[in-house]
């Protein structure tokens, strides 16, 4: 499977593409083992999470419409965040991946969404900071968050990805804001529970 995978995006993704996906998948591989997750269903969402990055607007569209997945205004004027939806639909219709785990987590790699799983929230973080993403300061505290706590990590990756499309005068899809917002409840609740923890210890 690995190896049609492979070919297949030989044919239609440029080498840095192609090795950005082989990043995303060594990174997916080494938090599932951190997290204790499955290494198989990681690989695999992480390889095939750019299937569609170099669909053409108009095909994108379509297969996002044909598959009744909403497209909403801001994705209308920018198709290109439907790739990764249209990615899941790939993987499922040319590799038979029938994972609902995985063809989610391909789905969420862009804009995540609120209560996503593990594995959702290790291809998205991967996706943003795999190695060949750069090696600014930044980024390297943010690779070594993921290994610490999820949800804050995904939060801190959104903010990161946020200042970038303030910067930048790009069009923000409600979504991200919205994945944001849940990571730091997600990780204040955690915290919470911790600090109440620690205070029943301490009586």
């Amino acid at each position: 499977m690995r190896d049609r995978v492979l070919s297949w995006l030989a044919d239609h993704v440029p080498p840095v593409r192609l090795q950005h996906s082989l990043g995303v998948e060594q990174m997916c591989i080494e938090l599932a083992e951190h997290y204790a997750l499955n290494i198989e269903q990681a690989a695999q969402a992480g390889l095939m999470h750019d299937l569609a990055k170099y669909f053409k607007p108009s095909q994108l569209l379509h297969m996002a419409r044909q598959e009744g997945i909403e497209v909403d205004p801001i994705c209308e004027m920018n198709p290109h965040l439907l790739h990764a939806d249209v990615s899941a639909i790939v993987a499922r219709d040319e590799f038979g991946i029938n994972d609902e785990v995985v063809l989610e987590a391909i789905a969420l790699h862009t804009l995540g969404r609120p209560g996503m799983s593990e594995l959702s929230c290790i291809v998205f973080l991967a996706d943003s900071l795999e190695p060949g993403r750069g090696d600014t300061p930044e980024l390297a505290t943010l690779r070594q968050v993921t290994r610490q706590d999820l949800h804050k990590a995904i939060w801190l990756t959104c903010d990161y990805s946020l200042k970038f499309l303030v910067n930048t005068r790009r069009f923000i899809h409600p979504r991200t804001i919205l994945t944001r917002n849940w990571a730091v409840q997600m990780f204040n609740k955690k915290n919470q529970s911790t600090d109440r923890l620690t205070e029943a210890l301490a009586v």
